[in-house]
């Protein structure tokens, strides 16, 4: 018997060449960008060309690049992600500010997706072919089709400055206020969401109607089984092992389109921060900004990679 543990052990193992693969990505790609660090440090100081060389000299720049593709591990491995050439702050500390804001419009953004997915997709599986499922559909369609930056637009336009029920943008801390909280994060979350939602309430409602079909719900229900007790203790749980693999990757959509949305709502995040980081140029920022989310998304998936093994005993139990 494979155990969970060996299971786990050995997905961790594979993440560390992973990571490093990111590692090396981002660092090829940052250092084949027409941004230079040192002309990016001295922004606007109109520095001499023996300022450019010996501030290059001094970080390492004019090394072989395997060379400083080893320090640059070294840093990071130490948590030092560089400096900003725009705040001359230390990247770490920008990252860990923004950070916090960009998890929980994530997360908040995920959980309204998992649930409205649930709901819409069972209860579509449930009315198969009737009208709650047709309706489920076409709202589940024009979901799909609709991007998220366009229903920030939307939800700006109408819920905030038409109506007025909701800031158009800005954050308040929940440990100040969880009411202001709450509505500053309301918008931005659904906009991320709702794509998403659409998405996994097709895929759910499709494993959901395979369950269903089958011999064991028809013999549970015929035993004198509430459709209810069926649906929630067996159906749900083998029909969310499709649907978990799938959201997986959508959490590295949300993470992506956090970018987009925090812009527009003027969200201090992870977003903002490389937005403000492309347009400074300051590439130190950019660079750390797009580690830090690349593993995140690895992070999140190791942990489907969990809940995967709950839901599925097969794998638990495959030798």
């Amino acid at each position: 018997m494979v155990t969970v543990a060996r299971i786990l052990a050995r997905r961790i193992v594979l993440l560390v060449p992973l990571l490093l693969g990111i590692v090396l990505f981002v660092f090829l790609v940052m250092r084949f960008s027409d941004v230079d660090p040192a002309s990016a440090f001295f922004q606007g100081a109109n520095p001499t060309p023996r300022q450019l060389h010996d501030f290059r000299e001094q970080n390492g720049l004019l090394d072989p690049f395997p060379v400083r593709y080893v320090h640059f591990i070294g840093d990071l491995l130490h948590g030092d992600m560089g400096t900003s050439a725009l705040t001359r702050a230390p990247v770490v500390d920008q990252v860990t500010t923004a950070l916090p804001l960009t998890l929980q419009l994530t997360f908040l953004g995920l959980g309204i997706a998992v649930v409205l997915a649930l709901l819409g997709g069972v209860t579509a599986a449930i009315y198969r072919d009737r009208l709650p499922d047709q309706a489920i559909r076409v709202v589940s369609l024009t979901g799909v089709a609709a991007p998220g930056f366009w229903l920030a637009l939307l939800m700006i336009q109408y819920l905030a400055v038409g109506q007025g029920w909701f800031p158009t943008g800005g954050y308040v801390n929940p440990g100040d206020s969880l009411s202001g909280w709450l509505k500053t994060m309301t918008l931005p979350a659904l906009a991320l969401s709702l794509p998403v939602a659409a998405q996994l309430t097709r895929i759910v409602r499709t494993a959901v109607v395979e369950e269903l079909d089958k011999d064991y719900v028809r013999t549970a229900i015929g035993s004198g089984l509430p459709p209810v007790v069926v649906v929630g203790r067996n159906v749900l749980r083998n029909a969310l092992i499709n649907p978990l693999t799938v959201l997986g990757l959508r959490v590295g959509y949300l993470l992506g389109g956090a970018v987009v949305i925090e812009t527009i709502f003027s969200l201090p995040g992870m977003g903002k921060l490389m937005i403000d980081a492309v347009k400074n140029g300051d590439p130190a920022v950019v660079q750390g900004v797009v580690l830090t989310t690349a593993t995140g998304f690895v992070v999140v998936n190791l942990v489907i990679d969990i809940l995967y093994l709950l839901v599925n005993p097969r794998l638990r139990d495959a030798r």
